[in-house]
This record gives structure tokens, C-alpha cells and sequence, in this order.
């Protein structure tokens, strides 16, 4: 997504990979690296040189890591070599193993590798039994070669600009933002960015696959990672085994329409939020059980904060301002989990103090305690930017913005992307749609009140891919798998454990 990054459930914190290494390269490839471009032979028949890299704990026991060599660019596959890398958890079951399950958190930005940490939160029992669960960082994120732009401070400054400019000198302040962005990326990231997009990740997927010993890929992957994995399909649709696309991109819908529907998709979350608040005793919103006043009240604070910035207690000098309380509301917005955390934080806002929504934005764009952050923000707009072209015209931003009909997000989520206005490689391609035409059933997961990836794009996306099967959650969140309905999880779990999708259109609650 372009001004929202995926709330990546995990249950680690980053570590070093320490002890990872590329190993030799096989002479012979294993059946995997049958049908392999020959310019790319070196690649898919490396073998990976595991090493423990196991923190203690339960969360921690049995990992392994290693680094997947691929080309920076691989249309000179000759030229130079990027590291990609991966995590995985074996199989508990070696016995009766299936193979490889990769996982993708989305993003883009998002870690894999702290997501494979928690897989025994993410993925299910009867899963892990019988898959090695592999996490990655795509090329750009974490330690995969990663994208950075700007010093933290400066990334401070960016996420703290007015999105909802009033003024052409606020306009000028939020371009000159987007432009100091676009300008560090340029200047400190020259080398990966024209090389940073979803068709190469996909192609470092296919790579993995086959250094995994695996004939084809089976897969599971959320937010964005739905639109790494319809990229795939799309590019090696005989490589496919089982995709599992969680909460779906629309690939066909163009860039300011993603916008203005993904803000409209987070309207329905708020609105689903205060009816729940509502109802609880320490509802500080929509007094007499109001839902509608409740949606308002948010509404306002977001607003006077644009004037009156609430107080920060962590002491960073950071303005609570309306940019920092939007971000916060958004946050809590992705898990149905957070929502007492938003109660307590629109309680404390109403007092004046916005140390609680602070601290909820700063989860959301990988701020650490210390100031600094990792590298996901950048990543997301390197990717998002290459990935489609974007209007250059700050009018267009302008009359979107205008134009939008989502009323508490869609005029900051429409000019957060003005960045990519300004961006020094261009964009890629349109927005088309992905038939990954011959490739296995792929099953598509859609959550009907999902905030950042609307329910219409996992239909979308379903009836876009040739094969593709839309199983519907009927719930909150982001995301349906693991997200506590036992119909998904198991459905979910059978098409992975036996390739067999469940009947097209089936809902689960």
C-alpha cells in the first residue's frame, strides 16, 4: 500500500543472521531447477548452507538461516549479486514433510524475517508439522540489501507534515517533503532502486523455490504479499503448488483509485470500531450508545489537532499533531486485538496527552524506542513507487484529494502518495489485471469489513486469476487466516496440506 504499511503480526524482535552463508553450487541441480533459464542456471542450482540462528526460548528454538545469492538485475544476470535473506523453521513431522511453505507479511517493507519468527502464532500446528516454514525479506527490505533514504530525524519530519494541507504554503511544505524523500532514495539508494519492484522479488521467489529443493511453490501471503504472490503466478503459473493470497491487492486497479478505495475500506473499520466502543464501559466516544456520534467525535479530535497538537510524554520533542493522531487511529484500525489500546488512547487524547496514539503510529511505521527505524517505510514507497506510475502534477493530488468521499482518511491518504510524483526512477507499468493463466487453483482470502485491503479487491483479484477461488471471511481485521475463525484457518489448512481448494464462494464466519 502507498501511505499505510502492513501491521506485521510478530512475535520476535529482529536479529542478526548470524553464521548465514551461501554455499557451493551444485553441478547437477535437483529436480527443482529443471526448466531453468540457462543465463540463470548458476542461481537455481545453488545449495543453501543452513546454520543455527536460534535466539533461546520456545519462540526461538529449531531456526535456521541462511543467504540466497540473485542478480541486482536480471537482465545482466552476469553483473552483480544481491543477497537475499532467509529464515526458516523445519518441519516438526520429518517423516510425512510436504516441503517449503514461504510466508510473506506484506508491506511492502515488511519483514519476513521477523514474521517466520512467529510462525508458531501465524501458521497452524497441523501446518508446521508437515512444512519447513520460510520466511525471506525481499530484495530492498531488511537485510536483503536493504533500501535507506533518509537520516531518522528527517523521516520524523516527513511523517509529521500536514496531510490535510489548508494552505499553498502547506502544499509547497508537503511537496518539498515528498521531494527530500524522493531525493535521499536517489542519492544513498542509486544502485537497488531501479531494481526494488514486485516482478524481481517474484523472480527471487522462483529462485528460493528451486534452492529449496522444491518443484513448485507452495505459498502464503498477506497484504502486498497477495500482489508479490498473484506476480509470481503470473510469471511462473507451472511453478505454482498452492498460493494462499490473505487480504488481496486488485492489481488492476490504478494508484489514486487504490487510495481512495483503501480509505473508503478504512471508514468501514472505523465505523465498525465505535460500534463496538459503544458498547463498552470505557467507550470515551458517541455518548448514549451513539455509533454515528462516536464516528464524529474521532472525527474531531483528528481535526483540532491540526491547531492544537496534543502533549507527547515520551519526551522526543514530536508534535501530536493531526498527521501523528490520524496515523495513531489507523493503527489500531489493521487488528480487532488493538482496539482497547485505541479506547485508552482516544481517552487520554480527550485529556490532551497523545503519548498512546504516538506510540500506536510509531508500532505501524517501525519507529524503535531509540529514535530510529527500520528501513520498512522507505522500502514501502521504493516499491510502491516503482511499481506503477504515479501523476507528476500536484493538481492531480489536489483535485483527488477534493474529490475524495472518505471523509476521516481520504484526503491524508490521497496526498501521502504525492512522494511518488517526485520519484527518480520512474514507474513501471499501468495497473493491469493477473490471469497467471495454467497455473494450479490459487485461493484467495478476503475479509468483508477489512480496513486497508477491501473486501472488493479479493473479489477482484478471485475473478481475475484463471484459477483463481475466493474463500470469504465475515469478520474485522486484516486478514482472515489466523485471525480467529476456525472455518478459514481450517480451510485455509487442508488447500496447503492436500492442494484442494474449497468450493469457490464459500463464507466463513
Amino acid at each position: 500500500m502507498m501511505s499505510l504499511r502492513a501491521l506485521a503480526v510478530v512475535a520476535a524482535a529482529a536479529v542478526a543472521l548470524a553464521g548465514c552463508s551461501l554455499g557451493s553450487k551444485a553441478d547437477e541441480g535437483p529436480p527443482a531447477t529443471q526448466g531453468a533459464p540457462p543465463r540463470l542456471a548458476d542461481f537455481y542450482g545453488q545449495s543453501l548452507d543452513w546454520s543455527d540462528c536460534s535466539t533461546g526460548g520456545e519462540s526461538g528454538d529449531s531456526f535456521e538461516c541462511a543467504k540466497l545469492e540473485v542478480p541486482l538485475d536480471y537482465d545482466k544476470p552476469d553483473g552483480e549479486r544481491i543477497k537475499i535473506a532467509l529464515i526458516r523453521l523445519p518441519a516438526e513431522d520429518s517423516d510425512s514433510r510436504i516441503g517449503s511453505l514461504v510466508i510473506n507479511p506484506g508491506g511492502p517493507g515488511g519483514s519476513g524475517i521477523d514474521y517466520a519468527r512467529a510462525a508458531r502464532q501465524v501458521i497452524t500446528a497441523g501446518v508446521r508439522q508437515r512444512f519447513d516454514i520460510v520466511g525471506f525479506d525481499p530484495r530492498g527490505v531488511g537485510e536483503s540489501a536493504p533500501v535507506r533514504c533518509l537520516a531518522s530525524a528527517r523521516i520524523d519530519h516527513y511523517l509529521g507534515l500536514d496531510g490535510t494541507p489548508d494552505t499553498s504554503a502547506e502544499v509547497r511544505a508537503l511537496r518539498a517533503g515528498g521531494e527530500e524523500f524522493a531525493e535521499g532514495c536517489a542519492k544513498r539508494a542509486a544502485k537497488m532502486l531501479p531494481h526494488v519492484g514486485t516482478a524481481d522479488a517474484a523472480k527471487d521467489m522462483d529462485v528460493m523455490r528451486a534452492a529449496l529443493g522444491d518443484e513448485k511453490l507452495t505459498y502464503l501471503g498477506k497484504s502486498y504479499g497477495t500482489f508479490l504472490g498473484a506476480y509470481y503466478a503470473e510469471q511462473f503459473p507451472g511453478g505454482v503448488r498452492a498460493l494462499v493470497l490473505d487480504g488481496a491487492l486488485d492489481p488492476a486497479v490504478s494508484p489514486l483509485d487504490v487510495n481512495e478505495q483503501q480509505s473508503k475500506g478504512f471508514e468501514v473499520a472505523l465505523e465498525s470500531f465505535a460500534a463496538d466502543c459503544v458498547k463498552q464501559p470505557d467507550c470515551p466516544v458517541g455518548g448514549n450508545g451513539n455509533v454515528e456520534r462516536a464516528v464524529r467525535d474521532i472525527q474531531r479530535l483528528i481535526a483540532s489537532t491540526d491547531q492544537r497538537p496534543l502533549s507527547n510524554a515520551l519526551g522526543d520533542g514530536r508534535e501530536v499533531n493531526e498527521a501523528r493522531t490520524s496515523l495513531g487511529v489507523l493503527s489500531a484500525l489493521y487488528d480487532k486485538g488493538t482496539w482497547s489500546y485505541l479506547r485508552q488512547a482516544l481517552q487520554r487524547a480527550q485529556q490532551g496527552d497523545g503519548t498512546t496514539l504516538l506510540q500506536l503510529g510509531d508500532f505501524l511505521m517501525g519507529r524503535e524506542q531509540d529514535g530510529s527505524f527500520t528501513n520498512q517505510t522507505e522500502a514501502n514507497l521504493a516499491v510502491n513507487c516503482l511499481d506503477r506510475r504515479w501523476p507528476h502534477d500536484v493538481d492531480e493530488y489536489a483535485e483527488a484529494a477534493e474529490r475524495t468521499e472518505a471523509p476521516t482518511f481520504g484526503e491524508s491518504v490521497m496526498w501521502g502518495s504525492l512522494v511518488c510524483g517526485s520519484w527518480a526512477q520512474p514507474g513501471i507499468e499501468d495497473a493491469r489485471p493477473l490471469r497467471a493463466k495454467g497455473a494450479a487453483p490459487i485461493l484467495v482470502v478476503g475479509t468483508t469489513r477489512d480496513p486497508a485491503t477491501p473486501y472488493a479487491w479479493s473479489e477482484g483479484l478471485a475473478e481475475q486469476l484463471d484459477s483463481g477461488v475466493l474463500l470469504t471471511r465475515d469478520g474485522d481485521g486484516h486478514t482472515g487466516y489466523r485471525s480467529g475463525s476456525p472455518c478459514t484457518d481450517a480451510a485455509v489448512d487442508a488447500y496447503l496440506l492436500e492442494g484442494t481448494p474449497p468450493k469457490d464462494g464459500a463464507r466463513c464466519t
